[in-house]
């Protein structure tokens, strides 16, 4: 199976940072959000990889090529563990590259990948929210889609107050985590969404979930957007998924992952969570 991530967004709600670097290479904690991404596909058994980029995205291919001056620096620094990090970057998958001419919206970045895809069932992580599970969110999503033969998502519970961001879904539970789904709608106002199940930004897709994002009519803010064409779908399932999103969507959500990411790492977690006590007294 591919895996599609879609990487073209602006990043205007990180400006200034993002004004000469996509949002999708903000560092969380010591790696650039989107290695995060990479990773997750990879330990789910995938390596073919099409990331959807736009204008001043470069460096994000970048990241993933080899940079043989820095390599050949810090081999003679000696500085091995460092070399193998940097090394092991680019050897993680077979990673390609298309660019959304304009900003149409999530779907019509999808249909960007419509050539490369070919026909077959593909993964969806998008590029600014990460995942942490002891088995990989996409490869839970690829257990459900073999198991009901259907498209799958991954859903987690939202409060109230966080509605407004997700699309969020209207089902029929048939398993523990697992729920029909009967509709979804784009970011609803609280009093008016179907349930508290929101989309998570982790998909596994039928390839005829093209044909339905070039007949969707443009939706919420003027875009396309890939939950009025999953609506479209004959079956498709939500999972809440085994683990926790951080979905990188704002400055703070942004910050919250860095720290929490950051005290996961027992190499500083006794001298940041110290500072943090400290400067909160």
């Amino acid at each position: 199976m591919k895996a599609v991530i879609p990487a073209a967004g602006l990043g205007t709600r990180f400006l200034p940072a993002t004004k000469a670097q996509p949002k999708e290479m903000l560092p969380v904690y010591n790696k650039p959000t989107i290695q995060y991404v990479v990773e997750e596909a990879v330990a789910s058994g995938i390596d073919d990889i099409l990331i959807i980029t736009g204008k001043g995205k470069r460096s994000i291919e970048d990241h993933f090529d080899r940079s043989f001056e820095l390599e050949y620096s810090l081999r003679n620094c000696g500085k091995m563990d460092y070399l193998v990090e940097v090394e092991a970057i680019s050897e993680m998958a077979d990673i390609y590259y298309v660019r959304q001419k304009k900003q149409k919206g999530l779907g019509d970045a999808i249909l960007c990948a419509k050539k490369h895809i070919d026909g077959q069932p593909f993964a969806v992580l998008l590029g600014d929210t990460i995942s942490q599970s002891q088995v990989p969110c996409t490869r839970q999503l690829l257990d459900v889609y073999e198991k009901y033969n259907a498209s799958a998502i991954a859903i987690e519970r939202v409060p109230q107050d966080k509605i407004e961001r997700y699309g969020i879904i209207k089902g029929q539970q048939v398993e523990d985590s697992v729920y029909r789904i009967e509709d979804m709608v784009e970011k609803p106002r609280p009093a008016e969404a179907p349930s508290d199940l929101a989309i998570t930004g982790r998909y596994v897709l039928d390839c005829e979930i093209f044909d339905h994002i070039e007949n969707v009519e443009p939706g919420v803010g003027g875009e396309i957007q890939l939950t009025d064409a999953m609506r479209q779908l004959n079956e498709i399932y939500g999972h809440i998924f085994d683990g926790k999103i951080y979905d990188i969507g704002n400055n703070v959500e942004w910050l919250k992952s860095s720290l929490e990411i950051a005290l996961q790492d027992p190499d500083v977690n006794g001298e940041l969570r110290e500072y943090l006590q400290n400067i909160l007294k």
